[in-house]
């Protein structure tokens, strides 16, 4: 996947009958993400409806009609991907620091632009998920939709079945509850641990924080399945499109 280039990009047919920001919509239509929208329409690269505009916020309708460069950005079908992100890229598309991203992998002419829908941090791996159908990325991330997320956790001590049953109680961190709705043991040697975790909610550094409150430093995480949708035989840095069959297992 490439950055904005002039050439026709379309909308998924959702966003069509709702208003937003003119950056919002291009966005949405699979161009670019929202901030490079925004950079093009203060840059007075954007028309809609045949007038330059200049406000990212400017309200775009239904109907409307948009130009980047002079290219129409018209509708696009719907696309979802699964990554195995390795360890060491960030999940962001420009990176203040310029540190790797995940963009970087999906170098592809072919796709629209499209959106993660959830996140892993720099030093997570794993199943990433990717589309440029932002309504069904909300519903999917949203806290009320409690879809399990599974995790492989190599952890640098072996636990005993009292540390076992404490990883699995809910602890208190900068004001927020933590839990895991389950954690096994996989796997040990000498003097580490594999753990699976399964986590039905979300929050920034999730399991990292839960075990740090039991003393437990994380070696690796791996995202290892989102809901029925496993990560499988994927090689790491490579994706795939998903499906009909694959976001059924999402659901």
């Amino acid at each position: 996947m490439k950055p904005p280039a002039a050439g026709r990009r379309s909308a998924p047919a959702s966003v069509e009958g709702v208003r937003h920001g003119v950056a919002r919509v291009i966005s949405k239509r699979g161009y670019c993400s929202r901030s490079q929208a925004a950079a093009l329409v203060q840059a007075g690269r954007v028309q809609l409806n045949g007038r330059v505009v200049r406000d990212p916020e400017t309200p775009a309708r239904s109907g409307d009609r948009i130009w980047v460069d002079g290219c129409e950005v018209a509708a696009t079908q719907i696309v979802w991907i699964m990554l195995n992100k390795p360890r060491g890229i960030v999940t962001t598309a420009h990176d203040e620091r310029g540190r790797d991203t995940v963009y970087a992998l999906l170098a592809d002419p072919a796709l629209p632009w499209l959106a993660p829908v959830g996140r892993l941090d720099k030093a997570s791996e794993g199943l990433l998920l990717f589309t440029n159908d932002s309504a069904a990325a909300a519903r999917l991330t949203a806290p009320s939709s409690h879809v399990d997320k599974t995790y492989h956790v190599q952890i640098n001590k072996v636990p005993d079945a009292s540390l076992l049953a404490a990883l699995g109680s809910t602890v208190i961190d900068l004001g927020e509850s933590l839990a895991a709705k389950s954690v096994k043991l996989l796997r040990s040697g000498d003097k580490h641990a594999w753990l699976e975790i399964v986590l039905d909610e979300g929050r920034n550094r999730h399991i990292r924080r839960l075990l740090a409150a039991h003393e437990v430093e994380v070696l690796r995480l791996v995202r290892v399945a989102i809901g029925g949708l496993a990560l499988g035989q994927l090689a790491r840095g490579s994706w795939r499109r998903l499906d009909a069959g694959d976001l059924a297992l999402l659901r």
